[in-house]
């Protein structure tokens, strides 16, 4: 994260030992006790209600705290505008950090598209059927015909066949089948 302006601006912790370190621990518990929520609360507003990363830069603004706890011990009535300007500028860098990110997409299985319609490609898938069909029994030709190229039910196609219901799916599962196979060798031709 960058940094805050005027971060610099103040002697850090470090910097100073006149500063006692137990007197920045006693006041920046009480800073924590009394400005977590309503920083967290603020923080989620600014991020449109996300609760998690709000946490984390809730977490960030305390730890600048710390680093420039002499500054805030010197003039305690600074202390909230100080911490709300720290976690709006955190929360700022945050966002930019994420739109400078480019979004992650996935792309699809190239493989699995559909392919644009070819005349082509319908022209030899026609003629492969049309051959794969000549291959199959014609009792199982009959019901595939039925089924699949008059949209028959299964009832239908018995009525129409002279068959019962249950040679009908019977015929209709096998023929699929018999023209599954029929297709895989006139493709390997």
């Amino acid at each position: 994260m960058s940094a805050v302006p005027n971060e610099s601006a103040g002697p850090c912790l470090s910097d100073s030992a006149a500063f006692d370190s137990s007197a920045a621990a006693t006041l920046l518990r009480q800073v924590v006790e009394e400005y977590h929520r309503p920083l967290h609360r603020f923080l989620t507003r600014l991020l449109l209600g996300q609760q998690d990363l709000a946490e984390d830069l809730v977490q960030e603004t305390f730890l600048r705290a710390w680093r420039h706890a002499e500054k805030l011990a010197a003039d305690p009535s600074k202390i909230a505008p100080w911490l709300y300007t720290v976690a709006r500028h955190v929360a700022i860098d945050a966002m930019r950090a994420r739109q400078a990110r480019p979004p992650e997409v996935s792309l699809p299985d190239l493989n699995r598209m559909p392919t644009s319609d070819d005349e082509m490609d319908r022209v030899v898938n026609v003629h492969a059927v049309r051959l794969a069909l000549t291959m199959i029994s014609p009792e199982h030709r009959e019901v595939l015909h039925e089924m699949y190229y008059r949209g028959a039910s299964v009832a239908e196609a018995a009525v129409r066949l002279g068959i019962p219901e249950g040679t009908v799916k019977s015929r209709a599962f096998y023929a699929v089948r018999a023209l599954h196979a029929a297709l895989g060798s006139t493709e390997a031709s």
